[in-house]
């Protein structure tokens, strides 16, 4: 009887050891290489860079087109709204511009407005016909813009590109917004 007492003590130490050993058996940690790292960091970079590229691009865009409907419109609320579109594109492309100099990207300087078709028809435009035209191309630009930037703004990696293109979903939100006002109006 003490042989099969001393031999349950021995079972169950060896198991008690088994079961304390198991659970502080360690696992490797997976250790990232140095360059995978780097890279994954140069890549998020290299696409936040590209985006705010687009979103530079953009803006450019709307500046110029904006500028020529304040010169070109009949309507005063059509010329006020395309100074709104200047003043607000202008101010967001400076902000953009001190983001991409703190995050070190580079910007493109000038736009390709003037080799767009829907610009171009516009500038040949007067009159009535001019102001539908734009506020017509506003609305379209501006909802596929907004899908756009909302999409920019959801892949961006870092925090300061990120809120600052969170916003510009918000400005052009309320530009497609006024120009459905125009379009409603005319």
């Amino acid at each position: 009887m003490k042989n099969i007492v001393h031999l349950n003590k021995i079972i169950i130490g060896a198991f008690l050891l088994v079961l304390t050993m198991n659970s502080c058996k360690k696992e490797p940690v997976k250790i990232e290489e140095p360059i995978a790292i780097a890279e994954d960091q140069n890549e998020a970079i290299e696409n936040d860079a590209s985006f705010l590229s687009d979103i530079a691009e953009i803006h450019m865009h709307e500046i110029e087109i904006g500028k020529l409907a304040v010169q070109k419109g009949l309507r005063p609320d059509v010329q006020k709204y395309a100074q709104m579109i200047v003043d607000d594109h202008t101010k967001s492309l400076d902000e953009l511009k001190e983001l991409a100099i703190k995050k070190t990207i580079t910007l493109p300087t000038s736009t390709t407005v003037m080799e767009d078709d829907n610009f171009n028809q516009l500038k040949n435009k007067t009159g009535t016909d001019f102001d539908e035209n734009f506020v017509n191309l506003m609305v379209e630009g501006h909802e596929k813009t907004v899908e756009r930037i909302t999409e920019i703004s959801q892949k961006v990696t870092d925090p300061d590109v990120k809120l600052w293109t969170s916003r510009q979903v918000t400005i052009f939100t309320t530009h497609t917004d006024e120009a459905k006002k125009l379009k409603e109006k005319a």
